[in-house]
Parts: structure tokens; C-alpha cells; sequence
């Protein structure tokens, strides 16, 4: 693989070019040339870009993507289980979320939000002052419908 500059590095990973200079000013992705005054890319850096990118889309920010890509010894390692425990509540709230609204649509009530036991049992809970997390670990002891 040879040497990409700027501008065909931001078109390959579908990036403006600015994002690619903002990374360079971050120390996240420093070019590994300039040629003409112009940054050039070689495969080490095309991997770091492609990892942030990962990253990004699977929700982690650019601080916790240079810790990864940078820590020293093994402490990159803490960074990435503590990712992984947060995608994991992600899960399960997103878990949730989903069978909430795959139970309106399966419910026989009209209207599940005001007539279904299920979920206002639910609601009330929130009110009363239950977290989010708190209803996701609940919400496997609930009934499937009660309308």
C-alpha cells in the first residue's frame, strides 16, 4: 500500500478533510509525509484512521480512541474493559427499549401506554424514581402482556 494524501485519505474513509487535520492537531493521526506541504498517509496511519473510525461508530470518543491507540504497557487494557462495560448498558437499555415497543405493538389494548397493566406498571415505577438501570434489571421479571 502506498502513500495517500490528504485528500484521497478523507475520500477513501469518507471524511472531510478538516476532520483528518483536527486528528493530526489532537495527535491521534499524525501523517506519516508531507509532500508539497501536504499531508501523506501510509498504511500504519490508514489503520489508525480506520480504527478511530470504528471506534466512533460504536460510540467512543476521540479521548477514550487515543487512550487505546496510545496508553502505555497494559493500560490500554483497563481503558478498553471499561468500553466494554459501558457498551454492555448500552445493550441493555437499548435491549430494553426495544422489547417496550415490540410489546405496544404486540399488545391487544388500543392504547398500551394508558390501558396496559404491563407497562404502566412500568411507568409507575419510573415515577416513583426508579433509574433506567433499575427498570432493565426488572424488566425480565415482568409479565409479557396484561392488559
Amino acid at each position: 500500500m502506498e502513500m495517500m494524501s490528504i485528500g484521497e485519505t478523507a475520500a477513501r474513509f469518507g471524511l472531510n478533510a478538516s476532520a483528518l487535520r483536527y486528528w493530526d492537531e489532537r495527535g491521534l493521526v499524525r501523517p506519516a509525509a508531507r509532500r508539497d506541504g501536504r499531508r501523506m498517509y501510509g498504511p500504519a496511519e490508514l489503520r489508525r484512521i480506520a480504527l478511530i473510525q470504528i471506534l466512533q461508530q460504536v460510540g467512543v470518543g476521540l479521548t477514550t480512541a487515543a487512550a487505546v491507540l496510545d496508553e502505555p504497557g497494559g493500560e490500554w487494557r483497563q481503558v478498553v474493559r471499561d468500553q466494554i462495560a459501558e457498551l454492555d448498558r448500552l445493550i441493555e437499555r437499548a435491549t430494553l427499549a426495544k422489547e417496550l415497543l415490540a410489546h405496544a405493538l404486540a399488545c391487544p389494548t388500543e392504547r398500551p401506554t394508558r390501558e396496559c397493566a404491563t407497562m404502566l406498571g412500568l411507568l409507575d415505577k419510573r415515577v416513583a424514581g426508579a433509574s433506567f438501570e433499575q427498570l432493565v434489571a426488572d424488566h425480565g421479571h415482568q409479565p409479557a402482556c396484561a392488559p
